[in-house]
């Protein structure tokens, strides 16, 4: 009874915004959730707004993005490492640590909150281990913690990266395969800065302007909000204007000016969900007089895909099949894309906690269906149509690696120079095909190779 009762006291000694980043964090590490989806549910449940919401979000947002840093201090104060604390337990304690190293929360505050939401959640057993980690941890500052815990940087430059930038090693081994040091370590910097929000104007429907909406830096359908909830426009209510990163938008403006050879009637996206693309395309479609069909193998995404199809109403056409085993003929599409399914590698920074679910395993599992993915694309196209291969993932695997195999084993495709589709974009490099980065140009990694049938 009397546990209970200090449980209970507990429940109302923190404050909503904490609890709220600390359920998340917990529903990420216990129930594999995912946090741009979790957390904003929590914050609307719970009516946290303004300064609330915004300190929630960084909370449980730059938790997860340093998780990797904070770990390797926990496993030099914990006995078992991280890896042996209790699930709740291991999230309180990264949240804490946040809050200590990161953020410029007090001590007491820090250490009092995170003792509070372990003796709530778990109980009395772990809370004095919580408050002594979390003392130890407020001894030194983040700097003087990674200097102690970091490999050197001479002797193990990828175990520096990943510790000091909060990356798991294989990917930090994947970004060193395609840029030198320099450029991997302002990536990774890049990686754990949060993203503004990038709205897309649906051609046709509206424009990306408005009071607190600044122009993107690329795309002409681009809108950055500079403060609050894109939730609360009615303009994103009804489907007019969408919230999406401004390099995939850009990939779909580069596949819609492409030059087609002939006719150019019949556009496909191909692995259409969730549906960003899909909806800008759809406008550029019918301004052209042209149809897209929205291809989504999984309902739930066609589901998606359909809402972000709205604003347009009928007759937009959303096909839940499978890519590899498609409804249609070959040979029928002016023009394809295939955003193909990936490791998501180029979206870190805004699913932070993606980078430690990720696997190499991931990449060797998505290459062939990559591969199979763009074959299909290109049989469904048409002589002197064009495909687009997207990825949001940088790994040569993914990238490279898939269209070299394709187009090494057909005959009937040429792959042609992808950046003047870009043409307000610089520093692309050296081509044919198109990477964007977030260090050189504030956008998520897109990868993009225009084919074409012969």
């Amino acid at each position: 009874m009397a546990q209970d009762a200090r449980r209970a006291r507990a429940r109302t000694a923190v404050d909503p915004a904490r609890q709220a980043a600390y359920d998340a964090l917990r529903a990420v590490e216990i129930d594999d959730a995912y946090l741009n989806l979790v957390l904003p549910r929590l914050l609307s449940e719970r009516g946290l707004s303004g300064r609330d919401a915004g300190f929630a979000t960084e909370l449980a947002a730059g938790t997860a993005r340093l998780q990797g840093s904070y770990d390797a201090i926990l496993d030099t104060l914990a006995r078992g490492g991280a890896a042996g604390l209790q699930p709740a337990v291991r999230a309180a304690l990264r949240l804490g640590s946040h809050q200590l190293l990161s953020m410029r929360v007090p001590s007491h505050a820090a250490v009092g909150t995170t003792v509070e939401l372990v003796r709530a959640d778990v109980g009395e057993r772990p809370v004095r281990l919580v408050n002594a980690v979390l003392r130890r941890v407020g001894d030194q500052d983040l700097a003087g913690w990674l200097d102690q815990v970091a490999p050197d940087r001479q002797s193990d430059p990828v175990g520096a990266f990943a510790v000091r930038h909060s990356h798991p090693r294989w990917i930090v081994e994947a970004f060193r395969d395609v840029l030198d040091d320099a450029a991997v370590l302002q990536l990774l910097v890049a990686d754990n800065v949060a993203p503004a929000v990038t709205l897309v104007a649906r051609p046709g429907l509206a424009a990306p302007t408005g009071d607190g909406i600044r122009p993107g830096r690329w795309s002409a359908y681009a809108g950055i909000l500079e403060a609050g909830d894109p939730g609360s426009l009615a303009e994103v209510r009804d489907g007019r204007l969408g919230v999406q990163d401004e390099g995939s938008q850009l990939m779909a403006l580069a596949v819609a000016d492409a030059d087609v050879e002939g006719p150019d009637a019949r556009w496909l996206d191909l692995c259409a969900g969730p549906g960003g693309k899909a909806a800008l395309l759809t406008g550029l479609a019918r301004e052209r007089g042209a149809t897209l069909i929205a291809n989504e193998r999984r309902p739930h995404r066609a589901t998606l895909v359909r809402s972000g199809l709205r604003g347009y109403g009928p007759p937009a056409t959303v096909v839940c099949s499978d890519g590899l085993r498609p409804p249609w003929k070959a040979e029928t599409f002016d023009r394809v894309i295939v955003d193909a399914p990936c490791t998501g590698l180029g979206a870190l920074r805004r699913r932070p906690e993606s980078r430690w679910r990720r696997t190499p395993d991931d990449v060797a599992a998505l290459v062939p269906v990559q591969t199979a993915l763009l074959d299909s694309a290109l049989d469904a196209t048409r002589p002197g149509g064009v495909v687009g291969y997207v990825t949001c993932s940088p790994h040569a695997a993914e990238t490279r690696g898939v269209v070299d195999a394709v187009v090494g084993a057909r005959d009937d495709v040429r792959e042609e120079d992808a950046r003047p589709l870009l043409p307000t974009v610089t520093d692309l490099g050296e081509g044919p095909h198109v990477q964007l980065w977030p260090h050189v140009h504030g956008t998520d990694a897109m990868f993009l190779a225009v084919l074409r049938r012969r």
